[in-house]
């Protein structure tokens, strides 16, 4: 993932009612810390904060009143999930490793599928261990050889040099079942998406606000926040 450029501005009104005010002016409350040094309070505008969500970026560099590569560390939408309100961002260089959630998806066919088995995906994120610069948008899970009884798992991934996922190589993404058997649970907390299942109406994304649909729903996460892992 390359990184983005993001101008910011100093920010001397931290009140509620004050962000209020900033964010009818068209401008996103952001604050940056880490490092052991001093938080700072900035301010971008919103339409440079939606175009680096748009990109899929995570790791910024920041300019204006401070000069620092940066994680989005949180990010905060409206109830509506179509403007953000706040975000927060880690101090970062592209040398050290952090770790960050990253979207599980589904690649290829499964011919498991085309002979009538029904393919879940089980699990929606994992958390991963690597360089700023190196965050890939998604973590692709290949389904092109799965067959009805198979699975496809985290040590089947194919990971960007040098990074880690922080799971067991040996839980299941992605299953593929004859129809009317229970698919795995390799995740309590996802909701399975499933190959063949009606679509959901326009407007109805499943907890996802629409960004989901322009493939980066790590900043859509039901309940308006997303947070990287600690």
């Amino acid at each position: 993932m390359s990184s983005e450029s993001l101008e910011v501005m100093p920010r001397d009104l931290t009140g509620t009612k004050d962000c209020r005010r900033l964010r009818r002016q068209g401008l996103v409350p952001a604050v940056l810390y880490g490092h052991g040094e001093e938080c700072v309070n900035l301010v971008a505008k919103r339409e440079a904060i939606e175009a680096v969500v748009r990109h899929g970026s995570m790791f910024i560099e920041l300019h204006g009143a401070v000069t620092s590569g940066a994680v989005i560390r949180e990010l905060q939408w409206d109830t509506f999930g179509t403007r953000p309100l706040h975000i927060d961002f880690l101090r970062a260089s592209k040398t050290e490793r952090v770790h960050v959630k990253v979207p599980v998806d589904m690649k290829g066919e499964a011919p498991g599928h085309r002979n009538g088995g029904v393919v879940t995906l089980v699990v929606h994120e994992l958390e991963l261990e690597c360089t700023p610069d190196a965050i890939p948008d998604h973590l692709h899970a290949v389904i092109n050889q799965l067959e009805i009884g198979g699975s496809v798992k985290v040590r089947d991934l194919q990971l960007p040099p040098e990074a880690r996922v922080i799971a067991d190589p040996d839980d299941v993404l992605v299953t593929c079942v004859k129809p009317g058997e229970k698919a795995e649970e390799a995740s309590e907390a996802a909701e399975p998406e499933v190959i063949g299942r009606k679509p959901a109406e326009e407007g109805d994304c499943g907890g996802l606000i629409p960004e989901c649909r322009q493939g980066s729903w790590r900043w859509c996460h039901e309940g308006g926040v997303v947070k990287l892992a600690s």
